[in-house]
């Protein structure tokens, strides 16, 4: 059985890669599209009423495999995440992103002066094309095509941060609001906080907790515990930020937090259990 996550496929649509694989009435490439708001819900039916498994980002690849009654069935391209997004949350126009932005939130303002009505809050992670730059009472701005701006230092060229500290990046998020299925500087789940901070040292990861403890670097035993290590539980992550301190987002405190990992273990044991492994995700 596919995992229905990570593969496009229903009884009347499927994608074009699995033909073969599974039954379907017609199979699909998928067409191009881009985020075209801050963050969407990628939801597992198109249904306002459902949770979000995960989010999108503005500027985000996802290819489009069905449009129906408002909606868009698609799958993204940074992960491979499969879902429902609203069609307004998309655009055709497929501009190549220049930047990407680098603070946990930032304000796309209708032109260069912070002083001016703002358009929208964008998240750490978001990509926009730049096209060119602005200076106001000695604060510059990159500016995109339609106009709007954004705090020159909110945002760099996309790659110039790879190799980076992932687990500085996850300390980023202290204090940023828990939400299931988050997965960015607004809201975060612990395998979003994982993922995104990754992401922004040029590092891919799969989007949920099962996924990562499953492919993520290898398997080691607590004693070897180092900074940058992952901890898991069924159903939870968190980053090791040294081998006594923990980094995670959990439904605990609502928001990302700095725990004692042996504190940590006693106070989720009631629930979650004991946890199921350690891993280093870089060897």
């Amino acid at each position: 059985m596919l995992d229905r996550r990570l593969h496009a496929y229903r009884t009347d649509l499927a994608e074009a890669g699995l033909e073969g694989r599974v039954e379907a009435t017609h199979f699909v490439a998928g067409t191009p599209a881009k985020v075209a708001i801050p963050v969407a819900g990628l939801r597992p039916a198109p249904d306002a009423a459902k949770g979000i498994d995960t989010e999108v980002l503005l500027g985000e690849s996802v290819a489009v495999f069905d449009r129906a009654d408002g909606w868009c069935w698609v799958k993204a391209a940074s992960d491979g995440y499969v879902g429902y997004l609203p069609e307004a949350a998309l655009s055709d126009a497929l501009i190549e992103p220049t930047h990407i932005v680098t603070v946990q939130r930032t304000f796309l303002y209708l032109e260069p002066e912070l002083r001016k009505p703002y358009k929208a809050i964008l998240s750490i992670g978001s990509l926009v094309q730049v096209v060119g730059e602005a200076e106001a009472r000695g604060n510059h701005y990159a500016m995109l095509a339609d106009g709007t701006a954004i705090f020159a230092k909110h945002v760099q060229p996309i790659g110039a941060g790879d190799g980076g500290d992932y687990v500085d990046v996850a300390s980023r998020f202290l204090e940023t609001p828990y939400l299931w299925g988050g997965r960015s500087g607004l809201g975060i789940d612990c395998s979003g906080l994982v993922q995104l901070a990754m992401l922004m040292t040029g590092r891919s990861a799969p989007r949920d907790t099962d996924m990562q403890s499953a492919t993520l670097g290898e398997p080691i035993d607590r004693s070897e515990l180092r900074r940058g290590d992952l901890v898991f539980w069924k159903g939870h992550v968190a980053v090791l930020e040294d081998p006594e301190t923990i980094i995670h987002a959990n439904g605990h405190t609502m928001t990302v937090a700095r725990e004692n990992l042996e504190d940590a273990i006693k106070r989720i044991g009631w629930l979650y259990e004991q946890p199921t492994g350690y891993r280093r995700p870089f060897i």
